[in-house]
């Protein structure tokens, strides 16, 4: 069975993309951290990063790191990488602005506007 990254990547879910090229996609998490907590995922589906065929884990750390120097840019803080392999059965990179009031596990309230709002200040194209 798809996960649900597998299902976002086919399109059959809706996300906030930020970033898509042949192997990566990124996109807003729905139950975000900080504003802008972005999901980094390889396009092809297996459990733990390290479980890809390493042209593919290339792919991933080159989108995360391009993407962790443009929010870096955008809101002026530190972005945080965080992999933690249990949340979704697909390799991903989770990256944040990093802020003071962050703790591990915090959600922060969002509307449809906020997501669109976050997108169009992150989306990247190279």
């Amino acid at each position: 069975m798809s996960s649900i990254f597998t299902k976002i990547v086919n399109g059959e879910i809706p996300c906030y993309k930020i970033y898509e090229d042949d192997k990566t996609l990124a996109f807003l998490d729905i139950h975000p951290e900080t504003k802008g907590h972005t999901l980094v995922i390889p396009k092809l589906e297996v459990d733990k990063l390290y479980d890809l065929p390493d042209e593919d884990y290339y792919a991933v750390m080159a989108t995360a790191k391009k993407l962790a120097k443009h929010m870096e840019n955008v809101y002026g803080v530190r972005t945080v990488w965080k992999v933690v392999g249990s949340d979704v059965p697909h390799a991903h990179i989770h990256l944040y602005p990093f802020d003071d009031d962050w703790y591990q596990g915090r959600e922060i309230p969002m509307t449809e506007a906020d997501f669109k709002e976050v997108q169009s200040k992150l989306a990247y194209k190279d």
